[in-house]
């Protein structure tokens, strides 16, 4: 981090979450580093048993259930948790396993301001059951994708992809834990790029300032 990136205030983030959170307790872990240019200010769940809402109480971040059930409408739900991010004034929003499809009009308020990851090197396996899915075609890497969330499901620019290799005994459950461990591990730093502005969208596309250099290639199977 820069002497710059030091001398600027954190983004404040919000985390949308419906179930245990172990992506929010990632996000949690990289934000209690005293030089992470982002902080949690705001954890918020349409669940009320997500255990994902202790993680934060105990890390002492606010927290706030905004239970779909309770709004006529996907729009009426969308407004008040519109008007609960403003209220806290949120600059970027993540979403980890907040299993609720966004309004196109919401989506549009918090353009490029929203963080969703997804079990997949998008934009192979969009939707759900993705882990079977993958070992069903055969493919030999999967992995996963944090994007700037657009009004299509599983679609948006691409900030960071973490590839997995499919190995020839993987189950589902074997798989789907493999690539949680990724999971963790790049969203803080798809989060880290945003909150400092090294990664920028220009179009559809997320172009990243003072990118490293790349192997030509992953091979799999290794022969």
């Amino acid at each position: 981090m820069t002497a710059l990136q030091n001398t600027l205030p954190k983004k404040r983030i919000a985390v949308l979450i419906s179930g245990g959170g172990t992506n929010l307790q990632a996000l949690i872990d990289a934000c209690e580093k005293p030089d992470f240019p982002a902080e949690i200010v705001l954890v918020i769940s349409n669940k009320k048993e997500a255990f994902g809402l202790e993680r934060a109480k105990k890390a002492q971040i606010p927290t706030k259930i905004l239970s779909h059930k309770d709004y006529e409408t996907r729009e009426h739900f969308d407004r008040e948790l519109h008007e609960t991010l403003v209220k806290s004034e949120v600059d970027l929003v993540c979403l980890a396993g907040f299993l609720r499809l966004l309004t196109s009009h919401f989506v549009e308020q918090w353009h490029n301001k929203l963080i969703n990851i997804h079990p997949s090197l998008l934009p192979a396996f969009k939707g759900l059951n993705v882990h079977q899915r993958a070992l069903d075609a055969g493919v030999r890497f999967t992995g996963c994708t944090v994007h700037i969330v657009r009004a299509e499901m599983d679609a948006g620019p691409i900030i960071i992809q973490a590839a997995v290799p499919i190995l020839q005994n993987d189950t589902e459950s074997i798989l789907a834990a493999r690539i949680l461990k990724s999971e963790h591990e790049v969203y803080p730093k798809a989060l880290y790029l945003m909150a400092t502005g090294d990664a920028y969208v220009e179009g559809d596309k997320v172009l990243l300032k003072n990118r490293g250099a790349l192997p030509d290639s992953l091979i799999h199977p290794i022969l």
